[in-house]
């Protein structure tokens, strides 16, 4: 079965390094958003002029930061896996990323210096909640 490991920008090791024991199946999966937001905002502001959209150019930023960030989650991994870049809601992403994994590692993204539901963020306290899967849920060191 596979074990699901959400990328997250600050917090992908950990994740990484609690994943390793529980699987041999894994597939790394990073989420993006901000093109999209881009897109969005651009169109309701200036939508006549599609060359000019700052979208696109994030598009291609975007894609290169997830690539070269799950290479290096995969190095850390060191083991064989699977990698998906993703775009859209990162909440919604994850969870439907994990519709068919047995686990599903993610790391706390809050206010971590002490326990409660703040030590969750607005995404990670969603994919907590709606998650399809058992998940493990790593405190950052």
């Amino acid at each position: 079965m596979t074990v699901l490991v959400w990328i997250a920008d600050d917090t992908w090791q950990d994740c990484v390094d609690a994943a390793r024991p529980h699987g041999e199946d894994f597939l790394l999966v990073h989420v993006s958003d901000v093109a999209g937001t881009a897109h969005g905002a651009f169109a309701g502001l200036f939508g006549r002029h599609s060359s000019l959209d700052p979208g696109t150019r994030l598009d291609d930023l975007a894609a290169d930061h997830a690539t070269r960030l799950l290479d290096a989650a995969a190095e850390r991994l060191g083991r064989p896996c699977a990698r998906q870049a993703r775009v859209g809601r990162v909440e919604h992403e994850v969870v439907a990323a994990a519709q068919d994994a047995a686990l599903l590692v993610l790391c706390r993204d809050g206010d971590v210096s002490r326990a409660g539901p703040r030590s969750l963020g607005p995404a990670t306290r969603f994919v907590v909640d709606h998650a399809p899967c058992p998940v493990l849920l790593v405190w950052p060191t």
